[in-house]
């Protein structure tokens, strides 16, 4: 079978401790890199582009960020659509009113005020969990929702409180197309999950899997829970708030305080217990579950009961779409609650292992 490791020796600590051990990992990823960066921006349609990858690779980067929160520090956080809100109005001042700000110093800035605004109400997390840590959380949205609709400053002092920005530009390129747009949500995402997946891979990241699994065993070893606990908070609300700048400035152009409203965050926790809590790749599994799975269904419904010579309107499709995510989510929740990486995770083990039984 092509999926083998023999011959495939580690001679040194580092080869050992590689993100993919296996060279046909390696490859793999190598090629869809490659197909990502190179073939999609020839091949995909503007209205593909706009309407999927766009919105999955910024959901992907938050999904990042929520799952180093959730799922490596165990923090249960209800608060990402406030991440984003303040990240997106963040890099908007920042972009705005210092004159020739650029645009990725501008997104990094946005990500700074999330991560100050992650710690201030990651605080809580000091001494409650669980549910109540929840509500504590999900306090950031309300407080982030009644902040940028009644404190004009943040919105330029427009009676809507709606901003918009435009003229984009990237080392003095245009960030007008479809195309540009993808490949610079791409990159960005490639390079902050490769820093985050060697991050929990660290030192911090061990001290993050201690506190979730048991935090007053790891209290009892050395490890410092506060320290520990708000440095998640803030590198989990740097990532979202960067990706709410990306959400604010690439794909919505304009937008208001509702743009960024609690379902997003409830959108993004989904996205990381479908795909799968503690693992990077999962994310990326949730987003597309998230992102996809819906625009499938408006397509697939009409589809079938067109079949049956049964015409559906589109309240009718929009109403099944609901019903069927739910009742999919739930299913799957029960089939496989460790999520969609728990099962690429078997699947590979068991190609390892083919033909003898597992």
């Amino acid at each position: 079978m092509f999926y083998r490791e023999n011959g495939q020796f580690k001679t040194t600590y580092s080869t050992d401790q590689q993100i993919f051990p296996i060279a046909q990992d390696r490859w793999f990823v190598v090629a869809l890199v490659l197909l990502a960066f190179i073939a999609v921006p020839m091949l995909a349609s503007d209205y593909l582009m706009r309407a999927i990858l766009i919105p999955f690779l910024i959901f992907s980067l938050a999904a990042v960020g929520v799952n180093i929160l959730v799922g490596y520090c165990g923090q249960i956080s209800l608060g990402s659509g406030a991440f984003m809100a303040v990240g997106a109005y963040g890099a908007y001042n920042f972009f705005v009113r210092v004159p020739g700000m650029p645009l990725i110093p501008a997104l990094i800035l946005g990500g700074l005020c999330a991560t100050a605004f992650g710690i201030l109400f990651g605080l809580p997390s000091l001494r409650v969990r669980g549910l109540y840590l929840a509500v504590a959380t999900l306090a950031a949205q309300f407080f982030a929702d009644w902040m940028f609709l009644r404190i004009k400053w943040f919105t330029l002092d427009t009676p809507s409180g709606s901003v918009a920005v435009s003229n984009l530009q990237v080392f003095g390129m245009p960030l007008e197309s479809a195309a540009s747009k993808y490949v610079f949500c791409l990159a960005l995402l490639a390079v902050i999950a490769l820093l985050a997946k060697n991050l929990v891979r660290s030192a911090i990241g061990r001290e993050w899997m201690a506190i979730r699994d048991m935090d007053v065993a790891a209290a009892v070893i050395g490890i410092r829970p506060m320290y520990a606990k708000l440095s998640a908070f803030a590198v989990s609300s740097f990532i979202i708030g960067v990706a709410g700048a990306l959400w604010a400035f690439v794909y919505l152009g304009a937008w208001e305080p509702s743009a960024f409203s609690v379902d997003y965050s409830f959108r993004l926790l989904f996205m990381v217990i479908i795909g799968g809590l503690g693992s990077i790749m999962g994310s990326f599994f949730g987003a597309a579950f998230i992102v996809v799975l819906p625009i499938a269904l408006s397509q697939f419904l009409p589809f079938v009961a067109g079949l049956f010579g049964v015409e559906i309107s589109t309240t009718t499709v929009s109403h099944a779409e609901l019903m069927i995510f739910g009742g999919l989510i739930v299913w799957f929740l029960i089939v496989e609650p460790h999520g969609l990486a728990r099962l690429w995770s078997i699947g590979k083990q068991k190609l390892r292992l083919w033909p003898f039984p597992h």
